[in-house]
C-alpha cells in the first residue's frame, strides 16, 4: 500500500493533469481548478506556492507561442500595446500576494469562494460584464484583477471584464490575459520568496514533475480540441469549480467559528 506522501503525490498529479487537459480542450480552468482543489488540501499560501511554477510555464507558453508570430514578436507586440494593463496587474498582484502573508487565510478562502461563485453563475447565465475601454477603467481593473489574482489565483474573473471590451479577437484576449497572469506569478515569486526558498528537494522535484505533466496534458488537450465538444467540457469545469468552491467556502466559514 502507498504511504500518505505517495498518495498525495498521485492525487496532485491527477489534479494537475485533469485541469491542464480540460484547459487545453476548453481554454478554461487550469489555475482556478488547481487552486481551489489544493486550497481544500493545504494552507492557501502553500497551495499557491505549489501552483506558481507550473502556471508560470503554461502562461508563458500561451502568451509567447503561436499566433503567427515568433516568441520575440509576441513579446514586443502585446507588451507595447498593453503595457499599462500589465503594469497595473503586476502592482496589484504584489499587494495581493502580500495579503497571503498579512491576512488570516479564512478571509481569503471566503473571497476565493465568492469569486468562484461569480464566475460559475455568470458562465451559466451566458452573460459577460463588459466595461468601457478607457484608461481609468483599465487602471482600476488591472490593479483590482492583480490584487484578486495575487491573493487567490483568480485574476481572470476580473480581467476578462475589461479584455472582452477592449478586443473582439479571442487570440488577443488569451495572449494578453496570459501575459498578465504570467506577471502575476512573477509578483507571487517576489513576495513569497521566503516560503519558496524553504521548499525541500522533494518538493522541488514534485513541482518539476507537475510542470512537465501540465505542459504535456495541455498539449494533448489542444490536440483533442478539434474532435471533442468544448461546451460539455466547460460545463464539467463549472461543476468541478462549484463543488470545490463550496468546499473552500465552507472551510473559510468554519475557520471563523
Amino acid at each position: 500500500m502507498m504511504d500518505d506522501t505517495s498518495t498525495q503525490t498521485v492525487l496532485l498529479m491527477a489534479i494537475f493533469a485533469l485541469a491542464s487537459l480540460l484547459h487545453g480542450i476548453s481554454g478554461l480552468g487550469v489555475t482556478l481548478v488547481t487552486t481551489t482543489a489544493l486550497a481544500s488540501m493545504y494552507p492557501l499560501p502553500y497551495a499557491i506556492v505549489l501552483i506558481i511554477f507550473p502556471s508560470l510555464v503554461l502562461n508563458a507558453l500561451t502568451w509567447l507561442a503561436g499566433g503567427g508570430r515568433s516568441i520575440w514578436q509576441n513579446f514586443i507586440y502585446y507588451g507595447r500595446r498593453y503595457w499599462l494593463l500589465a503594469l497595473t496587474s503586476l502592482l496589484g498582484s504584489i499587494l495581493g500576494a502580500k495579503l497571503l502573508l498579512w491576512v488570516d487565510s479564512a478571509y481569503i478562502l471566503v473571497l476565493l469562494a465568492a469569486v468562484i461563485g461569480y464566475y460559475v453563475v455568470s458562465s451559466l447565465l451566458g452573460k459577460q460584464i463588459r466595461l468601457p475601454d478607457s484608461k481609468p477603467v483599465l487602471i482600476i481593473v488591472g490593479f483590482s484583477a492583480g490584487v484578486i489574482g495575487g491573493a487567490t489565483n483568480a485574476m481572470s474573473t476580473i480581467l476578462m471584464m475589461y479584455l472582452l471590451s477592449a478586443s473582439n479577437d479571442k487570440n488577443t484576449i488569451a495572449k494578453v490575459g496570459n501575459m498578465c497572469y504570467f506577471l502575476g506569478k512573477i509578483a507571487q515569486i517576489i513576495v513569497l520568496r521566503e516560503p519558496i526558498m524553504a521548499l525541500g528537494g522533494g518538493e522541488w522535484q514534485l513541482i518539476a514533475v507537475l510542470s512537465v505533466l501540465s505542459v504535456a496534458t495541455l498539449l494533448v488537450g489542444i490536440r483533442l480540441r478539434r474532435y471533442l465538444p468544448q461546451a460539455r467540457f466547460r460545463q464539467l469545469i463549472l461543476v468541478i469549480l462549484t463543488v470545490l468552491g463550496l468546499r473552500v467556502g465552507w472551510q473559510g466559514v468554519m475557520a471563523f467559528l
